[in-house]
């Protein structure tokens, strides 16, 4: 966390940098313009620094230097010229030292800077030809130091660059990597899955449905019949998940919601749990994804009062209100000791999840009475579902 935000911070410096320096380095220019000897380069070399310019003219080349260094990033072309024009004019040397650092900035190809530097060479020596130390100097000092200057800095910008297109690069190719991973373990996992959960579930329908068939009574042939449905709906939600961890794509068939609710407590029913449910405030329509929550807390509480309550009498409570819906599971006592079943213990913790992904709450407690209770606060109002 400390170092995204050192990240963060160091960019945001960069952004703010790069959007005051070309006004700091224009004002600069301004003020530098302003102290030129304001004469041509050659008066200037016989009679000493002179400023024989009406200083309203002077002021108003300073601005517009300025105002040409600081749109140099966008207009190379302007600069240029009037850097050209100022230093004849004005021996303006600040505009010539920026025009000099944009020109290798910009000027990327080697004809274009040759002709740049063949022409700024004449440009200052010509004026100064009387003098050729001078000359020399003022070139070197002008033209050359801020040309290797803006090299520098335009090759560092190319490498910077090149450096961030290979961390990119390298970044997308880890994530492929990571995800094709992701994919063989899931598609390894739905494998196992088929292999070994289907095929026993499969198993087992098929059993019930030959105990339907050859059932001496009806109530063993309605206990088999509700053994082979549970076991059929059993299979087609593994296919749906296996298809999900196959594919990442949205389940084909519909999420069971609320209106799938009374069969629920039908089956459970039917498996020897005496259940009561009850609504309470006016029930209306709710999000699509607050009902399949809903109908989820639902089923794994009656599933644990199946595995670890027996046949003890539950109730169900939905309660509507204006902002939120509540659902409660009250199971009592066990009747009788439950059979032991196989399980993950990790039902209710995943419940707990996905509630929380929805800013609900879950809470699971047993009671004094040695039963036990579900409840859930999940969100009624479509505005404070996420989305």
């Amino acid at each position: 966390m400390e170092e995204q935000l050192g990240v963060a911070a160091i960019r945001w410096v960069t952004r703010i940098t790069w959007r005051i320096a070309p006004l700091v380095l224009g004002f600069a220019v301004f003020l530098g313009t302003l102290t030129v000897p304001g004469a041509p380069p050659t008066v200037v070399i016989g009679s000493g620094y002179v400023n024989r310019i009406d200083p309203i003219v002077l002021v108003a080349a300073a601005v517009v230097c300025g105002l040409v260094t600081v749109f140099a990033r966008r207009w190379l072309l302007p600069l240029l010229v009037v850097a050209a024009v100022v230093w004849l004019a004005l021996s303006a040397f600040p505009i010539i030292v920026i025009a000099s650092y944009y020109a290798a900035v910009r000027l990327t190809r080697r004809r274009t800077a040759i002709i740049y530097l063949s022409l700024s060479t004449a440009l200052v020596l010509i004026p100064l030809g009387a003098e050729p130390i001078v000359g020399i100097v003022a070139v070197c000092v002008l033209i050359g130091l801020p040309y290797v200057v803006g090299l520098w800095v335009n090759a560092r910008r190319q490498v910077i660059a090149a450096l961030q297109e290979r961390a990119e690069r390298l970044e997308a190719e880890q994530s492929a990597r990571s995800e094709q991973a992701r994919q063989e373990e899931r598609t390894r996992i739905a494998r196992e899955m088929h292999d070994v959960v289907a095929h026993r579930v499969a198993l087992m329908v098929l059993h019930a449905g030959a105990l339907e068939v050859n059932a001496p009574d009806e109530r063993l042939a309605g206990e088999a019949a509700l053994i082979r449905t549970t076991g059929r709906e059993a299979l087609t939600e593994l296919r749906q998940v296996l298809g999900v961890l196959r594919t990442e794509e949205a389940l084909l068939a519909p999420q069971p919601d609320l209106s799938e609710l009374p069969s629920l407590l039908d089956r459970t029913r039917a498996a020897g749990v005496p259940v009561e449910f009850r609504l309470e405030g006016a029930g209306r329509e709710l999000p699509t994804v607050v009902q399949r929550t809903a109908y989820r807390v639902v089923q794994e509480a009656l599933t644990n009062v199946v595995k670890h309550a027996g046949g003890a009498p539950t109730t169900v409570t939905l309660r509507y209100s204006d902002t939120t819906l509540d659902v409660r599971v009250d199971n009592g006592p066990p009747t009788s000791p439950p059979e032991r079943m196989p399980g993950s213990g990790l039902g209710l913790i995943g419940l707990r999840e996905r509630v929380a992904l929805l800013y609900g709450r879950l809470e699971s407690r047993s009671r004094l009475d040695g039963g036990f209770t579900v409840s859930a606060v999940l969100p009624a109002s479509p505005s404070e579902v996420p989305a």
